[in-house]
């Protein structure tokens, strides 16, 4: 088999107001890349695999480009449905995420949880992840970026860390095709929230560079629809050009966030009434609507990145 040879299936699960998706790449040693929720692997992956003629169970690579729910919360599920023979695979530092649920309360307390103001907030995410991650695990291989893997017959994955969404965010590359799964680490303009969601601007910003200069995808796999600045889907599975305008979009969109972001930090934050609160100014330098409030709450996430990165804020 040849790297051109390989070829790559979306697979989607619904869940609410998103559509989550993973992808089959069809190797010697066939890989799943990112998993949905707990009734993902069942629901969605064996019958969409069964459609193209292959087994679940045959699946010996689970590759995990982060560690959000939505991404890690089928990864036991699916892991027992290959009868533990796949490998799991994740970035050290998004590990925690795999291996505890408590660990995605624990990231919503330290951070957009802080701006919400829902005295069940810390309730409903406990009681989402219980629900919808499929069980606690440790990962087989942990990966810091520069790692090759081996899918059998010539077919290699290439990892590249690219934090900013995550501390963990990694690319997988499938060699010889460029080939690039990003899973949330490309936001555009978000994906249903309608603003794009990242932990640590400068890292994102960087990650964004690298990938347009470095990895330069050929074929671009995202785990959303994420949006043009009209609100119209890019779909996930992009082009070389759609590839390039949507990182340039991504950077683009990034610089204007963090130019309304600092103006209002200096000007310091000022608690009130509004969703938006302390963060007012900047929603309303960006033209930003939605609503700030419904999980994964994109719009905290990334105003709280640029707070980190203004200590005196």
């Amino acid at each position: 088999m040849t790297h051109d040879a390989v070829a790559i299936h979306p697979l989607v699960s619904p869940w609410g107001r998103f559509g989550l998706y993973s992808f089959f790449i069809d190797a010697p040693e066939p890989a799943i890349v990112d998993t949905g929720i707990a009734s993902s692997p069942a629901e969605g992956m064996a019958p969409a695999l069964e459609a193209i003629g292959r087994r679940i169970e045959d699946v010996r690579w689970i590759l995990l480009t982060h560690g959000h729910i939505d991404h890690v919360g089928g990864a036991h599920a699916l892991w027992e449905l290959t009868g533990r023979r796949a490998r799991v695979v994740i970035h050290e530092a998004d590990a925690p995420m795999l291996r505890s649920r408590r660990a995605h309360v624990g990231e919503y307390l330290a951070g957009r949880g802080r701006y919400l103001a829902d005295p069940d907030g810390e309730a409903k995410v406990t009681a989402a992840a219980n629900a919808v991650i499929s069980g606690e695990m440790e990962p087989s291989l942990l990966v810091k970026g520069g790692e090759t893997l081996s899918l059998g017959g010539g077919v290699t994955v290439s990892v590249h860390a690219i934090p900013g969404h995550t501390p963990g965010s990694v690319a997988y590359v499938v060699d010889g095709q460029r080939s690039v799964f990003t899973g949330d680490a490309v936001q555009v303009h978000g994906a249903a929230n309608g603003f794009p969601g990242y932990t640590d601007p400068a890292a994102y910003r960087a990650s964004l560079e690298y990938l347009r200069d470095e990895v330069r995808p050929r074929h671009l796999y995202l785990g959303h629809p994420y949006r043009r600045a009209d609100g119209t889907p890019y779909g996930v599975e992009l082009d070389e050009t759609q590839a390039r305008e949507a990182v340039t979009q991504s950077l683009d969109i990034e610089e204007r966030v963090a130019t309304a972001a600092c103006a209002c930090l200096a000007a310091g934050l000022r608690p009130t009434d509004s969703p938006y609160s302390p963060f007012v100014p900047a929603a309303e330098e960006l033209g930003y609507r939605g609503d700030p409030t419904l999980e994964p709450s994109p719009f905290f996430t990334s105003m709280h990145g640029y707070r980190l990165r203004n200590p005196n804020s």
